[in-house]
């Protein structure tokens, strides 16, 4: 049986921009201030970008992702280093094939390098993703909005 999957990362609706910019933003923000409940953070950034995944109606398998590695993450949070930096690959390539997103795609995979690479690290470069990933979608979502309203 062939199956296959079709990822549009072209196409966004401003609510799900604002609400997944916000989201970022907040948890990156709270890496910054406690990393040491880095656990906590990721899990739950994880979860609820999974739930926001399924809530716009984006595949199930593309929604699931990110609830299975906050799940594995909840239940062994030793291995935030890796989950974390194979999320982050994943989604890298998926922004990096997005065409539109290709220097965030970019970005993305160099920060699942290094985290791969410096684990000792990682709260500070998952911040600093979510960070410039928030950042790039509240300006994506401005220059849609100044396009639109023009």
């Amino acid at each position: 049986m062939f199956e296959q999957y079709s990822i549009q990362v072209n196409y966004k609706n401003r609510e799900r921009k604002i609400l997944n910019a916000l989201l970022a933003l907040g948890t990156g923000c709270l890496t910054l201030i406690y990393p040491n409940f880095l656990y906590l953070i990721a899990g739950g950034y994880l979860i609820a970008l999974g739930v926001l995944f399924m809530a716009f109606r984006i595949s199930p398998t593309l929604s699931a992702i990110p609830i299975v590695a906050g799940i594995v993450i909840f239940i062994f949070p030793e291995l935030i280093p890796v989950t974390f930096a194979a999320f982050l690959g994943l989604f890298g390539i998926i922004l990096l094939f997005g065409f539109q997103f290709a220097i965030l795609g970019v970005i993305t995979l160099i920060i699942a390098l290094l985290i791969v690479m410096y684990p000792g690290s990682i709260a500070y470069l998952i911040a600093s993703f979510l960070l410039i990933y928030s950042v790039s979608n509240l300006i994506y979502f401005y220059q849609d909005w100044r396009n639109t309203s023009q």
